[in-house]
């Protein structure tokens, strides 16, 4: 799961009764991070700090969230969690944290005035440790749903799915929160072309998620990172990145390993693919809960 990388914790805020809550990821000091959006309805925040050629690298923690756009807010108490700590972006009189927030649709399913915000960010960094996390309908997946597309009938859970990949010493480890428009795929069944439900599935979806690795990465590699998370929700969910949905991942790199020292050496190309698997498993390991 996503602590299986070194440094990296986890904490979840829930309200079972809402069907919503916000999952924290903290992020070990001089990770760098880049991300990407392919869905049609994002509800996002800090993403554009993290694209190429922005003046900062790196990211201190990423939220993930219900609520749509209102629960974006949960960051607030995340950025004020970490000034606490002293982790930021030293602007020379402050430490501004770099904190990228990606927000699922819930709020059709259960209490859509329960959102999480700052108090419940807080909470969640509060939660954090390297521990195991929990997955399934917790944190930002407690009111998720697959298979829209198939129209009311076809309404199936969703949640939070992890997964590690490893070679060697290199470890690839993502955390997805599948709420998606389409359903989660094997690959065994021929695709209808046909969507059920589109006009009322507006705005109503977004698959989110982190991949991390301990490699030594620039923005350009984790970038290239944050596409194959792209590719293997691609692979999983059918159909994907429609406009109905929001689909955005964020990839981070620690730095502990360098690449070219590992024996053989590792290409970016390898590690995008170990992202493609990490991401793929995530969400595959949701069609069992």
């Amino acid at each position: 799961m996503i602590t299986d990388v070194p440094g990296v914790r986890c904490g979840h805020w829930t309200d079972s009764r809402a069907r919503t809550g916000c999952t924290v990821v903290l992020l070990p000091s001089g990770t760098v991070a880049s991300a990407e959006v392919r869905g049609g309805a994002p509800a996002s925040r800090e993403l554009e700090a993290l694209q190429v050629g922005r003046l900062v690298d790196n990211a201190h923690a990423v939220v993930l969230t219900g609520g749509s756009a209102y629960g974006l807010a949960a960051a607030d108490g995340v950025m004020a969690w970490c000034e606490e700590q002293g982790i930021g972006f030293d602007v020379g009189v402050a430490v501004v944290p770099i904190v990228p927030a990606l927000g699922i649709f819930d709020l059709a399913v259960g209490d859509p005035l329960v959102r999480p915000g700052p108090d419940q960010g807080r909470a969640a960094c509060d939660a954090a440790d390297s521990g195991p996390v929990e997955l399934g309908q917790v944190g930002a997946g407690t009111g998720a749903t697959t298979g829209k597309s198939n129209g009311p009938d076809g309404l199936r859970p969703g949640g939070i799915g992890s997964s590690t990949v490893r070679l060697g010493e290199l470890i690839v480890s993502s955390i997805v929160v599948v709420n998606a428009f389409g359903n989660i795929d094997f690959g065994g069944d021929s695709v209808d072309d046909s969507v059920a439900g589109s006009d009322s599935a507006m705005g109503t979806n977004t698959t989110i998620g982190l991949v991390a690795t301990n490699a030594r990465l620039d923005k350009v590699g984790c970038h290239l990172l944050a596409q194959g998370a792209h590719d293997g929700l691609a692979r999983s969910i059918m159909p994907p990145h429609t406009r109905f949905d929001g689909d955005a991942f964020v990839a981070a790199a620690t730095g502990e390993i360098d690449l070219g020292t590992l024996d053989p050496p590792v290409e970016i190309d390898s590690v995008r693919l170990m992202a493609l698997r990490s991401v793929e498993r995530a969400i595959r390991s949701l069609a069992s809960t």
